[in-house]
C-alpha cells in the first residue's frame, strides 16, 4: 500500500536588519507559534538542519545566522563591532523585520548571551526558553575556559594567538568530538563547513574579538538571572552532560531562579544535536506543547 508523507520544506531566506543582510532558514505554517533557534560558536543555522523538520509540522521555525557566522553578510561600510551586545541588537532588529510578536527561544552556546538580552528587552514576546548548553551561571563555566579566561585577564597578543592556533579545520573537528562518547557518530559536514567559513579572510579575528567580549556576558549573568526570577519563563535546560565548556551545574542552576524549570541530561558533549537530535526534538515537542498557550 502506498503512503504519502508531508515533509516540511525548509526555505532559505535573507532579510535586511540593522544594516546587515541576515541569512536564515525557515519552515512551518506562517500562522503557527514561532520557535527562534539561535546557534553558537563556531556554527550557523546549518546546525539545525535535522531539528527544523522535526518541529515545523507544528511550529513556524526560524533559524538565523549571527553576524560573523554562516552566510549572513555584513557590509564593510557598516563598520560592525563584533560584540555580544551588537549580536543581540541585530537579532532584535531581525525579529522586528520579520514582524515576530511572540516566540519561543532555543539558545545554544553563543545563542544564550544573544537571546537572553532579547528576552530581557522584550519579555512579553518570549513564550518559552529551551537552553541546550546555553549558559547563564558562573558555576556552568567549565575548566575548558582556562585559556579564554587568561585572555580576559591579560588580553595580550600572546594570549590571543594562543587561542588563534586552535581556530582551524583540525581544531573544529576536535571541538565537535569533545565529550562525545563515540566521535565516529558525528557527520563531517558540520565541522567541515564551520572550518571553511572560519577560514574566510578576517573571520578568525572576529571570533577572537567575541572570545574577549564574552567576559562581558559573565558580568551580565546576574541580570539574566534577575530576568528569570522576575518573568519566570517556562524553561527546558537540555544538556550534553560531557560538555567541557558548559558543565551540568549550569543546567541545574536554572532551577534556583525558575523552580519549575525542567532539566534533562544527555550522554553527549557540547554539540548535542549531532548525536541526539531525535531525543532533543521529542523533549522540545513535549515541553512546547505544555508551555505555549
Amino acid at each position: 500500500m502506498n503512503q504519502s508523507y508531508s515533509i516540511p520544506k525548509t526555505s532559505i531566506r535573507r532579510v535586511d536588519a540593522d544594516g546587515v543582510k541576515v541569512f536564515y532558514r525557515e519552515a512551518g505554517p506562517k500562522d503557527a507559534p514561532v520557535v527562534l533557534l539561535l546557534h553558537g560558536f563556531p556554527t550557523s543555522s546549518f546546525q539545525y538542519r535535522e531539528l527544523i523538520p522535526r518541529l515545523s509540522d507544528r511550529y513556524r521555525v526560524i533559524a538565523p545566522d549571527l553576524p560573523g557566522f554562516g552566510f549572513t553578510e555584513v557590509p564593510p561600510e557598516r563598520n560592525y563591532k563584533y560584540t555580544f551586545e551588537a549580536l543581540a541588537a541585530t537579532i532584535l532588529a531581525f525579529t522586528d523585520a520579520l514582524g515576530l510578536k511572540r516566540y519561543a527561544l532555543y539558545v545554544f552556546d553563543y545563542g544564550a548571551p544573544t537571546g537572553f538580552p532579547l528576552a530581557m528587552t522584550r519579555p512579553e514576546r518570549v513564550t518559552a526558553i529551551v537552553s541546550q548548553n546555553g549558559n547563564a551561571y558562573e558555576e556552568g563555566l567549565g575548566d575548558a575556559w582556562a585559556p579564554i579566561r587568561r585572555y580576559w585577564s591579560y588580553p595580550t597578543a600572546e594570549n590571543r594567538n594562543a587561542i588563534r592556533g586552535a581556530l582551524n579545520a583540525e581544531g573544529m573537528k576536535r571541538e565537535y568530538a569533545s565529550g562525545i562518547p563515540n566521535p565516529e557518530m558525528i557527520a563531517p559536514e558540520g565541522y567541515t563547513l564551520d572550518a571553511a567559513l572560519l577560514a574566510r579572510p578576517g573571520n578568525v579575528d572576529i571570533q577572537l574579538d567575541l572570545f574577549l567580549d564574552y567576559a562581558n556576558n559573565v558580568k551580565l549573568y546576574p541580570a539574566f538571572q534577575e530576568y528569570f526570577r522576575k518573568s519566570q519563563p517556562p524553561v527546558l535546560a537540555i544538556w550534553g552532560k560531557h560538555d567541557p565548556y558548559f558543565v551540568p551545574a549550569g543546567a541545574e542552576a536554572f532551577k534556583r531562579d525558575i523552580p519549575k524549570a525542567t532539566v534533562q541530561f544527555l550522554d553527549t558533549g557540547h554539540f548535542a544535536l549531532e548525536t541526539h537530535v531525535v531525543e532533543i526534538a521529542a523533549a522540545m515537542r513535549e515541553f512546547l506543547a505544555s508551555s505555549i498557550k
